[in-house]
């Protein structure tokens, strides 16, 4: 009898002492893993490549047969802050698609803008559908008169400088789009013909033949 009840407490201690194994070890590997309760790993916030601006949301109606179908079109202009610009304009079920099918067609459509100081080489018009729009060069420190959609393209080109002028509609789709033909038709300063450069080459050629004869 006193063997059974020796061995029986000696089997009650062992299994404590396990459970309490269990519970210590259970409790360092959680802390070990998760670390301190309420705290999450800090994550940077991802830097955007493009600057992307809805300038216009409309909602276009289609009639079928039984009502009207209802969807959303919007107007989007995206650039890098560094003489590149897209606009796009896209059809949507809702908002959020409509937004996301134009920011890519805009950047697909890139155009370069060759700028010269925060400002365009010279100045630039262009007519879109009903929509004119004229635009000029301005001295450091001027900022951008301009308004509306003309000013969103220019910002988000990184023309800090610049005069504008709508002349015509005030479509918003047909400015952007005028816009952005004003700002592709510019011309760098390095291929400009001057009047001294075309004055030279007769120059040249009459020395020239001078030599030969």
């Amino acid at each position: 009898m006193a063997e059974n009840t020796d061995i029986a407490a000696a089997a009650a201690e062992q299994a404590a002492q396990s459970q309490n194994d269990r519970r210590g070890g259970g409790r360092g590997q959680g802390r070990g893993q998760g670390g301190p309760r309420g705290r999450r790993p800090e994550v940077a916030p991802e830097e955007k490549q493009f600057d992307e601006r809805v300038v216009h949301i409309d909602r276009v109606a289609r009639v079928v047969k039984g009502g009207r179908r209802f969807r959303f079109r919007a107007l989007v202009v995206v650039g890098d802050r560094k003489n590149r610009v897209g606009v796009g304009t896209a059809k949507g079920a809702d908002v959020t698609a409509a937004v996301t099918k134009a920011t890519e067609i805009a950047k697909k459509h890139f155009v370069t803008v060759p700028t010269h100081n925060g400002t365009i080489p010279h100045e630039a018009q262009a007519k879109v559908s009903g929509a004119r729009i004229l635009i000029k060069p301005a001295s450091a420190g001027t900022g951008l008169i301009a308004g509306g959609v003309v000013r969103t393209v220019l910002e988000v080109a990184g023309i800090s400088n610049a005069l504008s002028k709508s002349l015509g509609s005030t479509n918003k789709t047909n400015t952007a789009y005028a816009t952005i033909a004003a700002l592709q038709s510019i011309v760098p300063a390095s291929q400009w013909i001057t009047k001294k450069a075309a004055t030279e080459k007769p120059a040249k050629k009459a020395a020239a033949k001078k030599v030969e004869a």
